[in-house]
């Protein structure tokens, strides 16, 4: 016997041998369909009895070994089952010759034969034959089941009639010698009338017997068996005196024949008989198997369900019948334990060994003994088992039954746990698939078991495994088969498996190979890609499915981070605090569970968000690991959740290289949530899906970011050049774009600002905003003003249109000069009140006996260079604006235009001092001007002639009139003389006295300041630089004190005096007629919120001789009608009174009229300047000069 069957196990020898095979032609395919019918009926239950037969099919046997069958019965082919195809009447005979000729080939051992005909129909099929079964076809066999139950019926009968024969053969000495094929020849000559020879006759049948006892599901009376004729069998097979040759001589065995003859005799009679019984204890102490988990179908011969348990117990009788059913007799005394199961399996395979012919049976027993120590969990000595099974040379083996060998090596070593051990075996019969000595190389038998090589090596062809924890295994072993399964895709002309294993080989071993082996590594895939690019399918083969394989190593990701939009582009959410949900969703304040949830979504949820149709970007920190420059093409970024239009980048980094940053852009075309999962590469030929969550260094399995609905895009540009310095925005301001303009301290400038929209949405709202981010220096008045009225009027501004408008920059710095660059011009005691005038912050109003000094000097000596200091502001002109979807969503988007301002200083206000004037509702204002440019320079006031100040020039600017303003230079003074002021749009005082120190005086600042304004405003002050054609303002809000205000305010008393019906104001005489009584009115308007009054007022003429001296004594020139003294009742607030009297003048000439109030009836409360009366001059003339003018 040459051929091992390497699926033998313990329990194959309870088993009856049955063939399946076609005869003639028969589709493979549908032979198959019925093999596997036949097989299903592999056990059945027999009748009327406990037994149990059990069926082992096989399609191919060969021939050799049947002849082993008298050795070990479940050898022997006991049954035949023959499928055909026969469709013509005519093809009959031969079909039925040739199926007669396959049971010669098994007539030495056949019992019953059944052959199956399909697809004749007619005469022949309809007569009955014991033998044979005709089906119309492969579909239409629902009785072959039941044949082979009654098929196996039959093979029954018979064996328990040999059985029953053979268990009480009465024949005594005349037994037959049962031999293996080999023995024939070397019997010759023996003698067998010895009693030697009669034991050895009786000890192989015995041991015959036994398998016949266990096959017919006898195990008990087989275990009996196996006792005696091991018994038998050692009783006349002394193993010391078959050592010894003295030994041999005395038994007449003479010749060498003889002796090998006694030998074999010996070992094959008494270890058959010792593995017979270590398979009989094998199926008792293990009822489940030992070999592959097959299903049985039980099939029930006219017995109950609960007839069909294996039976185990009784033992036999001399003669052989089973009379005893107990099933503690036997147990213990002729069933081996699981220890005595392996020794004798040892000791019978160390007597194996020492034969070259009964190789195929040592081999054969080792392969059961590995299979109950499996069962026994005891690897190691299974191992010495298949150590043994290496080493046992089967003579010339074809290349067919060499891969069959590895691999059930293989398959062994793994079913003890030896994966490694069974790995090796398992390559070397793939490396023997593709030995040069076969003319065809099976390249996918080789790559399949390659395959199965994997597990033992610890190599996974999933690249989730080798993506985190540790690397497991040898990589040189694990190298050298990635690149033995490359060689084979490739011999089996699948480019794309090829592709597959080579890139999981440069993924996954990439930290092993020396830079000359990633170098050719790289090489091969490139020349592999470029007949089948690498992708990212799944590579289907009929046993295995390969996973793709994404290249995360080339080049490696270290961080990835996404990038919010530029501060222009990005959306800000209109707040509304009404629709702000507080709720939550536990009833705790804190709690760790929900904290840590919510700190796992903000590690993943991004704070900002991008915008529909606007490039979006995510920025990747990359190290190329190659030694040499790696090309990447086409990386783009991997999203879910709304349609991405991904712009792919190509990038070369250099061997080696360090960390370098690469941005992957792309466009969302929809809103809603946008998962970023990962990135796209293409490398080598190989396109790879990246996903963050398979990437090491990067903590986070994606991102996720909110997509608002588009909005236009806003472009500004200004006729202004650029800023050449770098603006410091205020918190949460971004600069977009800068203009840069140099001006005088009061000059306009005009900006055109032009808004394109350069998006795909129109711009609907638009709003503006302004802010000052210098507040080092005081502004008196609006820095920036537009019309935006002009610019709304312009929306909604459609993509690629453009608007315009036009923003105001005039910038009004403090005028005020911190000392006096003049010296005091002596305004010969013209001067109210004359005080230098600090900066940045104005004094505070003098005290009475300060206010009666002219001008008094500054304390500070800076140099003149400090009036030349250029300034700067800088401001930020916010542009707020929406439109599109993302308006409707309450979405819009902020525009900053930074402004970078020089300011010059144009003329300064040194000195500021206040005169009276002739009527009590004026007064002059008397300002001191310094030309700070180094241009001539003109200053003039509403309606003025220009006044001209020479470069570093100071004059003094006496303002005479608001209408009609002329200019003077008194002693280098500008005089203005202004209308008093009422200020009747100041804050209200009164609940100054309810509020604290602090608020008092921030009050009275805001009055002061809201006096000043008005002041200003009516003044008008402008300057010219005519060499320069530039203009501006003068502002003299810094300059006016309060004491100065307090004079230039109108009293809340005014006195209004009428003669002959006229009033009486600023030297303005009134014309009467000597003679002739001429009226006199005084009037009272009271203009404060309290009530005046009384008040006694006495008149007085007088003449003024224009030398200093007054003629008080007129009695016989003037006298009153009446009385002259007028009294006035209390007055209310918001109301007059008038007093009435009349004066006779008796010559002509000019008199002056002196109304004094009574001392007795002055209220003391009321400050002195409420009581000023106009003066009254009257020119008396006679009736004939009257009547001239």
């Amino acid at each position: 016997m040459s051929v091992p069957d390497y699926m033998q196990c313990a329990e194959d020898h309870q088993s009856l041998l049955v063939i399946v095979q076609p005869v003639g032609i028969v589709p493979e395919e549908q032979f198959f369909k019925i093999y596997k019918k036949i097989a299903a009926a592999n056990q059945i239950n027999l009748q009327d009895s406990q037994r149990v037969l059990y069926i082992r099919y096989r399609h191919h046997y060969p021939s050799e070994n049947n002849e082993w069958g008298d050795f070990q019965t479940h050898r022997k082919v006991v049954g035949l089952i023959a499928v055909t195809e026969c469709c013509n009447a005519k093809d009959w005979p031969q079909t039925s010759e040739k199926f007669h000729s396959q049971k010669e080939i098994y007539s030495s051992t056949l019992y019953d034969s059944r052959l199956f005909v399909f697809g004749l129909q007619g005469e022949i099929a309809e007569q009955p034959r014991p033998d044979v079964a005709f089906y119309p076809s492969y579909d239409e066999c629902e009785t072959i089941e039941k044949k082979v139950e009654d098929f196996i019926e039959s093979l029954f009968i018979v064996l328990e009639s040999k059985r029953l024969d053979r268990s009480t053969d009465k024949s005594g000495d005349k037994i037959q010698l049962l031999c293996v094929p080999f023995e024939k020849k070397d019997f010759v000559g023996l003698d067998t009338d010895s009693r030697h020879y009669k034991k050895r006759c009786q000890g192989r049948m015995r041991k015959h017997v036994g398998d016949l006892c266990l096959q017919a599901g006898m195990l008990q009376d087989a275990l009996v068996h196996y006792h005696m004729a091991v018994e038998l069998l050692r009783s006349v097979n002394d193993f010391l005196w078959l050592g010894d040759p003295n030994h041999d001589l005395q038994l007449n065995m003479g010749n060498s024949s003889c002796m090998l003859c006694l030998q074999l005799y010996s070992l094959y009679t008494d270890n058959s008989a010792l593995e017979g019984l270590c398979s009989s204890s094998v199926i008792y102490h293990y009822p489940s198997g030992t070999g592959s988990k097959l299903v049985r179908r039980a099939c029930s011969m006219g017995l109950p369900s609960e007839t069909g348990k294996r039976h185990r117990h009784g033992a036999l009788t001399t003669n052989g019948i089973s009379a005893d059913t107990s099933a503690e007799i036997g147990r213990a005394k002729n069933c081996l334990s699981p220890e005595d199961i392996i020794d004798k399996y040892k000791e019978a395979i160390s007597y194996f060994g020492k034969y070259k012919n009964a190789g195929v049976i040592e081999l054969e027993a080792c392969v059961k003994a590995v299979r109950v120590l499996a069962i026994q969990k005891k690897s190691m000595e299974a191992s010495e088992f298949l150590q043994n099974a290496v080493y046992i040379n089967l003579g010339q083996l074809s290349e067919e039954e060499k891969i069959q060998r590895y691999s059930i090596l293989s398959e062994l070593y793994d079913l003890i746990g030896f994966h490694r051990k069974a790995a090796f075996f398992k390559r070397v019969a793939a490396m023997q698939c593709v030995t040069p000595s076969i003319v065809d190389p099976g390249w996918r038998a080789c790559y399949k078991l390659l395959l199965e090589t994997l597990h033992g090596y610890s190599l996974s062809l999933d690249p989730q495994d080798f993506s985190k924890g540790t690397h497991k295994g040898w990589p040189a072993v694990q190298m050298r088969l990635l690149h033995e399964l490359v060689y084979a895709s490739r011999r089996m002309g699948n480019p794309a498996l090829a592709v597959r294993h080579l890139s999981f080989l440069l993924q996954t071993m990439l930290d092993f190979l020396s830079d000359q082996e990633k170098k050719e590594v790289s090489q091969s895939l490139e020349n592999y890609t470029a007949k089948c690019p690498g992708t990212m399918e799944i590579v289907s083969l009929p046993d295995v499915k390969l996973l793709p394989v994404p290249l995360t190593k080339l080049p490696i990701v270290r961080s990835a981070k996404l990038l919010n939009l530029p501060p222009n582009l990005r959306p800000l959410k209109i707040r509304n605090t009404l629709g702000q949900n507080t709720s939550s969703k536990s009833p705790f304040i804190y709690s760790p569970i929900i904290a840590h949830h919510r700190s796992e979504e903000r590690s993943k949820k991004i704070e900002f968000q991008w915008v529909q149709g606007d490039v979006c970007e995510v920025q990747l920190m990359v190290y190329n690991p190659m030694p040499f420059e790696l090309r990447v093409e086409n990386m783009g970024l991997l999203v879910t959740g709304v349609e991405f239009e991904s712009l792919p980048a190509a990038l070369s980094l250099p061997a080696e290289s360090g960390l370098y940053p690469v941005t992957l852009v792309g466009v969302p075309c929809t809103s809603g949530q946008i998962n970023v999962n990962g990135y796209q590469t293409s490398v080598f030929g190989v396109t790879s899906d990246c996903l963050l969550e398979n990437l090491s260094g990067v903590k986070v399995n994606g991102y996720t970011v909110e997509v608002v609905p588009a909005l236009p895009r806003l472009q500004i540009t200004t006729s202004l050049p650029r800023s050449a310095q770098t603006l410091v925005p205020l918190s949460g301001d971004e600069i977009f774009n800068s203009a840069s303009v140099q001006l005088f301290n009061g000059e306009l400038q005009q900006l055109t600002i032009k808004l394109e929209n350069i998006g795909t949405e129109p711009l609907e709202t638009l709003e503006i905003s302004a802010k000052n981010t210098n507040d080092k220096e005081k502004l008196n008045g609006e820095f920036l003003t537009w019309n935006l009225e002009e610019l709304l009027s312009q929306l909604p501004l459609e993509p690629g249109k453009v608007a315009y408008f036009t923003l105001n920059i005039q910038v009004k710095l403090d005028f005020s000069c911190q000392e006096s660059l003049l010296q005091d011009l002596n305004d010969d005691g013209m001067s109210v009140t004359g005080l230098p005038l600090p900066s940045p912050f104005r004094q505070n109003g003098k005290s009475s006996s300060e206010s009666k000094s002219t001008f008094l000097n500054s304390a500070d000596t800076s140099s003149r260079s400090d009036y030349n200091q250029v300034k700067t502001l800088e401001a930020i002109l916010n542009f707020k604006y929406s439109g599109g979807p993302g308006h409707s969503e309450g979405y819009y988007r902020n525009l900053s235009l930074g402004l970078h301002v020089d300011v010059e200083p144009s003329v300064f206000f040194t000195r500021v001092s206040t005169l009276p004037a002739t009527s009590t509702r004026k007064c002059h204002l008397l300002l001191d001007v310094f030309n700070s440019t180094e241009h001539e320079l003109t200053i003039s006031a509403k309606n003025n002639e220009d006044l001209i100040l020479h470069a570093g020039e100071c004059q003094r600017l006496k303002v005479i009139s608001t209408i009609h303003t002329i200019f003077f230079n008194i002693h280098g003074r500008m005089a203005i003389q202004v209308n008093k002021f009422k200020f009747d749009n100041l804050p209200d005082s009164n609940n100054v006295s309810e509020m604290c120190s602090e608020n008092q005086r921030q009050f009275e600042e805001e009055r002061s300041h809201a006096r000043a304004v008005e002041i200003n405003s009516k003044l008008n002050i402008n300057w010219k630089i005519p060499s320069l054609k530039r203009e501006g303002e003068a502002n003299v809000e810094g300059v006016l004190n309060q004491l100065v205000q307090e004079h230039l305010q109108l009293a809340p008393l005014q006195w209004d005096i009428l003669v002959a019906g006229k009033p009486c104001d600023c030297d303005i005489a009134v014309d009467c007629q000597v003679g002739e009584p001429t009226s006199l009115e005084v009037k009272l308007t009271n203009q404060s919120k309290r009530t005046v009054g009384p008040f006694a007022l006495t008149v007085v003429p007088y003449q003024d001789y224009q030398n200093g001296v007054h003629n008080n004594d007129l009695g016989h020139a003037v006298t009153t009608i009446g009385s002259n003294t007028f009294y006035i009742d209390p007055v209310k607030s918001s109301e007059d009174f008038v007093c009435s009297g009349a004066l006779l003048f008796l010559y002509a000439g000019d008199y002056y009229l002196n109304i004094k109030f009574h001392n007795d009836n002055f209220n003391r409360e009321l400050p002195l300047s409420w009581f000023c009366l106009p003066s009254v001059h009257v020119c008396a003339m006679d009736p004939a000069q009257h009547t001239m003018f």
